[in-house]
C-alpha cells in the first residue's frame, strides 16, 4: 500500500466501532488503560473531529482532532492504524493531511506517552518538537511527552 493509494476523510457513524477497535487493542491505549467503552467515548467527544484513512476504501487508519485543543490551537488527540497496515505510509499521510487542513492556524501539538518510543521517533521524522512533559499525568511512572510543530 502506498501512500499515494490512501484517502483520508470525515468519518461515518458506522466508522466509530471500527476506530475504537483499533485503538482499544493498540498502544499506547493497552498502557493507559483505555477500554473499548473509553475508546468509544473519547471517539464521539463533543469539540473533535474524527477523520479515517482508507484505502480501496477500506479503513485503514483514523486520526481524532480537537481543532481549539490545546492553547487554542489544533490537538492530534489519537492517531491509529490497523497493524496489519503499519509501516505504509498510512501514519505519515494522516499527519500531513492534517497538517494541511489546519496549516492556516500555524501551530499544532499532539502528546506521546514517555513509554511510546516508536510513536516519538515517527514524530520527530515529521518535525515534531518536544516542548514539555506532563509526569504521571495517566499513568504513575509514565509521562506525556507535549510536541509542537510549526505549520508553513
Amino acid at each position: 500500500m502506498a501512500e499515494a493509494n490512501i484517502s483520508i476523510g470525515p468519518a461515518t457513524s458506522d466508522d466509530v466501532e471500527w476506530c475504537a477497535e483499533v485503538m482499544a487493542a493498540s498502544e499506547p491505549w493497552i498502557t493507559l488503560r483505555r477500554n473499548l467503552p473509553g475508546c468509544r467515548a473519547a471517539l464521539v467527544r463533543p469539540g473533535t473531529e474524527l477523520f479515517v484513512a482508507r484505502d480501496a476504501g477500506a479503513p485503514v487508519g483514523f486520526v481524532l482532532v480537537a481543532p481549539y485543543g490545546f492553547a487554542a490551537s489544533p490537538y492530534i488527540a489519537s492517531i491509529a492504524v490497523a497493524p496489519e497496515c503499519r509501516n505504509r505510509g498510512v501514519g505519515s499521510a494522516m499527519l500531513q493531511f492534517i497538517e494541511r487542513r489546519f496549516a492556516d492556524r500555524g501551530h499544532l501539538f499532539l502528546l506521546a506517552s514517555s513509554f511510546n518510543d516508536r510513536a516519538q521517533k515517527i514524530y520527530g521524522r515529521h518535525g515534531y518538537e518536544r516542548v514539555g512533559e506532563l509526569r504521571d499525568y495517566i499513568v504513575t511512572g509514565a509521562s506525556e511527552i507535549i510536541l509542537h510543530k510549526r505549520l508553513a
